[in-house]
């Protein structure tokens, strides 16, 4: 029996989460939304960000016949996830959680980085779930990540140098703090794009986890365990469908960046105010 996975996120940025998915679970359906009318979800309230992830959440489960939910956004994982779980009767996986074990799995000295958007800083989210491990965690707002991603700039000089400013200002922090980290949590999901560079640029012998891997990991083992002992073939390649709140021009155009293949067309939806 072929899976159909909802995944939804604010903009594109989680396309990145998406290309995770497809590479481990080929033969599931997929529908992806972008909220991108509404976005950047930071700078709304919890209240807000709640309604707007459960208007998609819902459009991507009634419409769409999603049978499990992906939220690939950090705000909305931080701020939403329970609102989501509680509004619709499939199973919702965010990439806060997979993101900390994935942490725990992998530090050994239990000191963790955390590198994300102000907003997924401000909520504190990533500190909990790694506190709840028995990790302590240190979390950095990087605002200039995201745009230079989107300019493409992934490997650039400019970028390059932002990023050591960035992990220098946090490795100094973690001194000062007494901590050892030996692993750094990618905590957006534009990130992934930058790994590489990242990779070169934290200290010899620092773990980088991408928490849109973890999240597509975390997924694919849910899904392909309740799958199991169920009757049916593949049906075939992953089919995937992708839909925008605005700017669908944009999505088509940067969104291959993220996903790794062209995202074909995309259709323009109104999930109202």
């Amino acid at each position: 029996m072929t899976p159909t996975i909802g995944v939804f996120d604010s903009g594109f940025g989680g396309l990145t989460v998406l290309r995770a998915l497809v590479e481990r679970l080929p033969h599931a359906e997929f529908a992806f939304i972008g909220d991108t009318a509404r976005l950047p979800y930071g700078s709304k309230s919890r209240r807000t960000i709640a309604r707007y992830a459960v208007q998609s959440a819902q459009f991507l489960v009634q419409e769409q016949g999603a049978e499990y939910l992906v939220i690939a956004c950090n705000t909305a994982s931080a701020l939403a996830l329970d609102a989501i779980q509680e509004a619709v009767p499939v199973p919702v996986l965010g990439v806060i959680e997979p993101g900390a074990q994935a942490a725990q799995a992998a530090s050994h000295s239990g000191d963790v980085l955390v590198i994300a958007t102000d907003a997924t800083v401000q909520s504190h989210a990533y500190a909990a779930a790694c506190h709840a491990r028995g990790l302590r965690a240190l979390e950095k707002a990087c605002p200039l990540l995201v745009p230079l991603v989107e300019e493409g700039w992934t490997d650039h000089p400019v970028t390059a140098e932002v990023a050591r400013i960035y992990l220098d200002e946090l490795n100094a922090a973690a001194a000062a703090e007494g901590l050892q980290p030996d692993t750094l949590v990618l905590g957006c999901t534009h990130y992934p794009l930058l790994r590489p560079l990242l990779e070169r640029t934290v200290p010899p012998g620092m773990r980088v986890i991408d928490s849109a891997e973890s999240a597509a990991e975390a997924a694919a083992g849910l899904i392909n365990g309740r799958a199991a002992g169920v009757a049916g073939e593949p049906s075939g390649p992953a089919k995937i469908r992708c839909f925008a709140t605005d700017s669908v021009e944009k999505f088509e155009r940067l969104g291959s960046r993220f996903l790794g293949r062209p995202v074909g067309h995309v259709e323009l939806i109104d999930l109202g105010g």
